[in-house]
């Protein structure tokens, strides 16, 4: 028995997968008897006396942890589902193209891999936490102040400064607004932080990211958007951090494929015109589709990355290790 700890589960997948295999999905049970005794004020002649006797008891059982279990099972039991742990972790298996053949899109798969939690929102409040604390000891003196010869911010003068605060002020806000300027520390300043955050704003977009790197080179990423909302993950990004960490860990991700990233990176041709001068809204739409697949191709937007894919996640756990010394005693 595989005693699991829970980061993720998408219960209203499960409940649906359940649904179709089984018919249904039990969520609580319920026993009950009655006790009860009535009486009845009025004249003797029509003074009535009612007495039923028994108890009432109430059980509610919840199934929460045991919907994924009960799915899990079910699917290898119907041979649906396939751990491809072993696959994703052989090089050769990804550079001859076979993981596509094992696992195309759309098919049910688990993968256990070493992998790390990625949220945008969490780097920018912690780069942000940063150039408060390093302005603070700046300003108290436990820090060198900056010299006439040691300017700011990449050299910015004080009027380009302003002007940067007045556009972002006109601006919507963003992750990166939060950063407040200080004077470089070890090569670090604040447009620097700044500049990655904006990077991460494009490569990961704003959430809770899970990415396995099943190969040790860290040439494969299986990447994985967890939803908000979703049963377990309902912790603010800086908890989940605190208490998971941002380094890589053993975590099990169960789901459907979605797609692999492309191979090809070229940029399609820009042609959606039809000949009488009106747009064919079915190439226009393909050009762009096609335009974003180079750019997630080339690492440059929030899609899969050749040779990796991605995963809709249905579950996302760790498997509770046993104490080998007490269980054996």
């Amino acid at each position: 028995m595989i005693l699991r700890e829970f980061l993720y589960v998408d219960t209203d997948k499960v409940r649906a997968m359940l649904a179709q295999l089984d018919g249904g999905v039990a969520e609580e049970e319920r026993e009950t008897s009655r006790e009860e005794r009535k009486n009845t004020v009025g004249p003797r002649s029509v003074a009535q006396h009612l007495q039923v006797t028994g108890m009432e008891r109430y059980t509610q059982k919840s199934m929460g942890d045991a919907l994924f279990p009960m799915l899990e099972d079910a699917l290898e039991s119907e041979s649906l589902i396939r751990d491809i742990s072993t696959d994703v972790s052989d090089v050769s298996q990804w550079n001859s193209g076979k993981i596509r053949e094992i696992a195309p899109p759309g098919s049910l798969v688990r993968i256990t891999a070493k992998g790390s939690l990625f949220d945008t929102r969490y780097a920018a409040g912690a780069f942000a936490a940063f150039a408060s604390v390093a302005g603070g000891l700046q300003g108290m003196g436990a820090l060198p102040a900056p010299s006439a010869d040691r300017p700011g911010p990449k050299g910015k003068s004080g009027q380009q400064r302003q002007q940067r605060s007045q556009a972002s002020a006109n601006a919507a806000p963003q992750l990166e607004d939060a950063i407040t300027d200080f004077h470089a520390m070890g090569g670090i300043d604040s447009e620097t932080l700044r500049s990655m955050i904006r990077m991460a704003r494009g490569l990961f977009a704003p959430g809770l990211h899970l990415n396995l790197s099943p190969v040790g080179s860290g040439e494969v990423l299986i990447g994985s958007r967890l939803q908000e909302g979703r049963q377990y993950l309902d912790s603010e990004a800086d908890v989940l951090f605190a208490r998971y960490g941002t380094e890589k860990q053993e975590w099990t991700l169960v789901g459907s494929v979605g797609s692999y990233g492309p191979k090809d990176t070229d940029f399609p041709d820009f042609d959606f015109n039809n000949s009488d001068g009106t747009v064919n809204r079915a190439r226009f739409a393909d050009a762009l589709n096609g335009f974003m697949k180079s750019l997630g191709g080339m690492g440059f937007i929030d899609l899969p990355q050749h040779p990796g894919f991605s995963v809709i996640p249905f579950a996302v756990y760790r498997a509770i290790p046993r104490n080998w010394t007490l269980a054996r005693s």
